[in-house]
């Protein structure tokens, strides 16, 4: 299957897609609390229904409504309460990374399973666990991972080099633990992420400490989360890609995006301006619009999300565009970085990459085909760009966009310029 995507204009107004990282992350909580929690503007990407599959195996009472979902948590993760020992992560690699240390709770054996991409996506900082007291096996660094506990609280030191999901699960399970914990974190990356899985904890009434930079956290053992009303916030990821198409082809006004937010890719934002976009940042929505776009330099390390439609954006600015981090590309659903070069060289830009830094030359898309990866923000990405092409451009294996933005494309086509 493939999808077209004609040169058009855009002039329009779009609600942003609910944050996946936020959903998942809100299931989980809702999970480990005693009692039922609402969480309203659910994500009902792939991604966002593997983790209502896994906080139903681990226990929990999920009732889909049609803006809304009741979770009944089990609380601590009562071993009775469980109803499957094998938990599907389908290709989300947050699930994989976080959800061990919740199996750790449990007395009993977990098997962790993964599919498509996420099967060679390393795991490795997962065998951590052992340090406090799991029995942990990966399959040499890959999924599947078999988590026997249980964990207890104490002393532990991890790499947050790879990725800082598995951080996110310790810091989430170890408060449940009976005593206090420490975590020592080396060369962590994506650190905002960090910040909004401790401002959801809160929420849930959970507490953790740490220090400035974000390399020892502090967690009071006996904690309980307590249940309530959630509002899943719109996602700067997915609307990152119409942000850059406001800025490449017309304009756009994204709404439901909160300035506040520990989303890492709010910063997508500063690249938009530096470059000359026209930005109109409200508390409640975002407008941009095309102008004189310029090369702009952009350190993506604690962002690697915004590559792909940073990528897109860039391809229409004139000049070498500069973007910081390609190691963080290597192990997502695709080589992000390879599939950029790859697939953007096929309709006529050129993009080089050196050790850790990007470079992409402005200049005309072309008409032609190019293929997804089966990675969603390649898919994006390319659709992005294509809006300016001299020709149509033909996505091959469109359907992956459903793993975080299933309504891309028809928001897309919302907001292109109809000509009669």
């Amino acid at each position: 299957m493939k999808k077209l995507i004609s040169s058009s204009k855009i002039d329009g107004t779009i609600n942003a897609p609910a944050s996946k990282s936020v959903m998942i992350r809100a299931v989980a909580a809702a999970l480990l609390a005693s009692g039922t929690s609402e969480i309203a503007n659910p994500s009902f990407c792939s991604d966002g229904l593997t983790a209502l599959g896994i906080a139903d195996s681990l226990g929990a009472e999920v009732n889909r409504g049609e803006g809304n979902i009741a979770i009944k948590g089990n609380c601590c993760l009562e071993e009775r309460g469980i109803k499957r020992n094998v938990l599907d992560c389908g290709e989300s690699g947050l699930c994989m990374r976080m959800f061990p240390p919740f199996a750790g709770l449990l007395e009993e054996e977990v098997v962790l399973e993964a599919s498509g991409s996420l099967l060679n996506r390393p795991v490795e900082m997962i065998e951590a666990l052992a340090g406090l007291g799991a029995v942990c096996r990966t399959e040499a660094g890959f999924p599947p991972i078999n988590v026997k506990g249980r964990i207890s609280s104490g002393r532990i030191n991890i790499s947050g080099s790879e990725s800082s999901q598995f951080l996110t699960g310790l810091l989430m399970t170890l408060p449940l633990c009976a005593g206090d914990s420490r975590v020592a974190v080396t060369g962590l990356k994506s650190k905002p992420y960090v910040e909004l899985t401790i401002d959801i904890m809160d929420r849930f009434g959970v507490t953790v400490l740490h220090n400035k930079n974000l390399s020892e956290f502090y967690i009071k053992g006996n904690q309980q989360y307590k249940p309530c009303t959630y509002a899943v916030e719109g996602d700067w990821s997915g609307a990152a890609f119409f942000l850059a198409a406001g800025a490449l082809a017309g304009s756009v006004r994204v709404n439901g995006l909160n300035l506040r937010s520990y989303q890492a890719d709010k910063a997508v934002i500063k690249a938009l301006i530096d470059a000359g976009a026209q930005v109109e940042a409200k508390d409640d929505y975002i407008i941009v619009k095309k102008d004189k776009l310029n090369a702009f330099e952009f350190d993506a390390r604690h962002c690697p999300d915004l590559f792909p439609p940073l990528v897109a954006f860039a391809s229409a600015c004139i000049g070498k565009s500069v973007i910081h981090g390609v190691e963080r590309l290597k192990h997502k659903e695709s080589n992000r970085a390879l599939a950029l070069v790859e697939e953007f060289s096929r309709i006529g830009i050129s993009i080089n990459v050196f050790e850790d830094r990007m470079e992409v030359n402005g200049g005309n898309v072309r008409g032609g085909t190019v293929d997804s990866h089966n990675d969603h923000r390649i898919a994006m990405a390319c659709a992005i760009a294509s809006l300016r092409a001299d020709g149509d451009v033909f996505i091959e294996r469109p359907g992956c966009v459903s793993k975080s933005y299933p309504l891309f494309f028809e928001d897309l086509n919302s907001v292109k310029v109809k000509y009669e």
